[in-house]
């Protein structure tokens, strides 16, 4: 105290009150600077730092200089400084000091913000969760079901209670193969191929409405009762129409063998989207194992897609392929993982139906494939089909109904939607009831016939026994024959040498060269040099002729009018000519032969080449193979002189 009085004696009066005034200024800065860090760290921690800095006694100290060591320790959290300040660095410290606090308070407000940031966003999230979690739990006790769901449903419901009609061919439609009308050898040929312990895929080829599709599934169902056969009893039929099978070529959807939906786009699961897991979805195919896929107008199905289902019908399974597939992620599901390390099974029997010819299907598939041929159905089949299908609806029909039917159409299908739309007229014209026994009259089916404004298929032929220059040939146009009805006219040229040769311009260039090789075959046996007449043939309704299997009808035709001997009426004849008179083969005899039968010719003449492909069954067509035009000579002109030059 002494001393301190003996400095302050020495210090003049002004300068002495200033330097108190200074030293009073800093003991209350530092003071203030003890309340920050006070406010800071809280007081109870604020003892605790100091004594963990071994600044707990300095900052209780009476002497300035303590205190501001003790401010250097605890902010700069150094316990080594030792070295007590100057009243001359007093200031440049507190400085430094209030520096660091205003650094630490910025820094920790910005913290303190982030923080409070960082905890309103985790308490939306969690608000978030917390109704998640509700809206699963709500969901499970009462299901997925609302007012507004159960309101569609029970509408939807209501709709299913109106019913219109009922199809007529769901009535009509065969229960057992021995109703399918004809088709004989086809039908035993499918049953033969699924009845036996390896059964075959199969094509089956044939005009539309004959029976196709009911043949396959009646099939199936009495191959399954064979316990030679490894279809189990309630085996598989699926039914697909090739013409509506389409699938995107990335393979994201694919109905017939399947496909993968991409869990970012096409996740239905929520659970598979949010995990970034792929979900296969198997096909038709797969759907089909263990018994038959049946695809109608096969011909018409996509060619790549054809291509896949060659692979498929080889491996007997369908693999599936995703880059979003990982086998070693604990969310895929066992199934899930089963499919794409196995495949889906597809081990099934295919049967395809088409109207197109073989020639138009993919050779690929043909070569594993059975094929079939169903017949075109004959007027007394269809008469058949109709009065079966009149009798299971209980519908009486008046005589020659069934056959006026017969005459406007060869598909079984066609003559039910006729019949059903006679019956429709028939009961509006007894009143609109059905309570009573409709009777379907012959002016009910001309009314019908005339509101379709459908002609006859085959053209009713005339009664005439024979004619001169008039013949029948044969056509085929997919798997329906039909009769030609060719004519000629010749007259002696109004100079010799110059005669002409007309015929039709639409009939194509093989059939035109006919007329030429027909020329040359009647001079070697007629000895008759045609450019001594006009000549013209004509195939009448102007059709075209794609092939030279018209030759020798047009080559008797031309005969019969420079030698005017008469033709028999009920005859048709098919095969090419050439310039020797040989009878050469042609294609389509087995549709040809039909097309006559239901035209009612009795006798057809084919090439010899053909008589393997003439049908066992021809009903009452006589059929004569010949190999020479001196043998049809013979067969047309039986019982008269034929002229043949030596």
């Amino acid at each position: 105290m002494k001393k301190l009085l003996t400095k302050l004696n020495r210090i003049p009066g002004s300068k002495l009150h200033e330097k108190l005034e200074n030293e009073d200024a800093v003991r209350r800065q530092v003071t203030a600077l003890f309340g920050v860090l006070s406010s800071i760290y809280g007081p109870d921690k604020l003892v605790l730092r100091a004594g963990k800095l071994d600044a707990l006694t300095l900052m209780r100290s009476s002497s300035v200089e303590d205190r501001v060591l003790a401010l250097q320790r605890i902010v700069f959290e150094n316990p080594g400084l030792d070295e007590q300040p100057t009243p001359e660095r007093i200031p440049e410290i507190l400085n430094e000091v209030e520096e660091a606090l205003a650094d630490f308070l910025a820094r920790k407000s910005v913290e303190e913000d982030i923080e409070r940031r960082v905890n309103d966003r985790m308490q939306e999230k969690h608000e978030e969760y917390i109704k998640e979690i509700r809206t699963q739990l709500v969901k499970e006790q009462s299901g997925p079901e609302n007012a507004q769901t159960l309101k569609k449903y029970a509408r939807l419901e209501k709709l299913e209670t109106v019913k219109l009609s009922k199809s007529m061919f769901e009535a009509v439609r065969p229960q057992a193969m021995e109703q399918i009308v004809g088709q004989e050898q086809a039908k035993r040929a499918l049953l033969s191929k699924l009845a036996s312990p390896f059964p075959q895929h199969i094509i089956i080829y044939g005009p539309p409405g004959v029976g196709k599709t009911t043949a396959a599934r009646i099939a199936l169902q009495e191959a399954a009762r064979l316990s030679s056969t490894p279809f189990e009893t309630n085996a598989p039929f699926v039914e697909v129409d090739g013409t509506t099978l389409r699938w995107d070529p990335r393979d994201i959807t694919n109905p017939l063998l399947g496909s993968v939906h991409d869990p970012i786009y096409q996740g239905a699961r929520r659970d598979f989207a949010d995990t970034a897991v792929p979900e296969p979805k198997p096909g038709l195919v797969t759907d089909a194992h263990g018994g038959i896929l049946f695809i109608d107008e096969i011909g018409e199905l996509d060619a790549m897609l054809q291509n896949k289902l060659l692979k498929v019908l080889e491996d007997k399974r369908v693999s599936f392929e995703s880059p979003y597939y990982d086998p070693d992620d604990v969310n895929v599901p066992k199934y899930i993982k089963k499919l794409f390390e196995e495949g889906a099974p597809a081990d099934f029997v295919l049967i395809g139906a088409t109207t197109r010819d073989p020639s138009e299907i993919n050779p690929a598939l043909r070569s594993r494939c059975a094929e079939i041929f169903f017949e075109p159905l004959v007027p007394d089949q269809v008469e058949t089909i109709v009065q079966e299908a009149a009798e299971r609806l209980q519908v009486q029909l008046e005589e020659g109904v069934a056959s006026t039917i017969a005459r406007y159409t060869i598909e079984g299908r066609k003559a039910v939607n006729l019949l059903a739309d006679a019956h429709g007229l028939a009961v509006y014209r007894a009143g609109g009831t059905a309570e009573d026994a409709i009777a379907i009259s012959q002016h009910d089916i001309d009314e019908v016939l005339r509101m379709n404004r459908m002609v006859p298929f085959v053209k009713d032929r005339e009664t005439v026994q024979s004619e001169i220059g008039k013949i029948y040939g044969l056509g085929v146009a997919g798997f329906l024959g039909s009769v030609l009805e060719i004519e000629a006219v010749a007259y002696p040229a109004a100079e010799a040498g110059k005669g002409r040769m007309r015929f039709n311009d639409t009939a194509g260039s093989m059939a035109k060269d006919s007329v030429f090789n027909a020329a040359a075959v009647l001079r070697r046996i007629t000895g008759k040099d045609l450019q001594d007449y006009d000549i013209h043939v004509n195939v009448v309704g102007g059709g075209r002729i794609d092939g030279p299997s018209a030759g020798v009808a047009i080559t008797m035709a031309i005969y019969s009018a420079l030698t005017e001997k008469p033709i028999p009426q009920n005859l048709a004849i098919t095969g090419e000519i050439s310039i020797q008179g040989k009878v050469k083969p042609v294609g389509g005899v087995f549709e040809k032969i039909f097309g006559a039968r239901q035209a009612g010719v009795t006798t057809v003449l084919v090439p010899y080449d053909n008589r393997r492909d003439v049908p066992t069954d021809t009903g009452e067509v006589a059929v004569h193979c010949v190999q020479s035009i001196e043998e049809v000579l013979q067969l047309v002109f039986a019982g008269s002189e034929v002229i043949i030059a030596s």
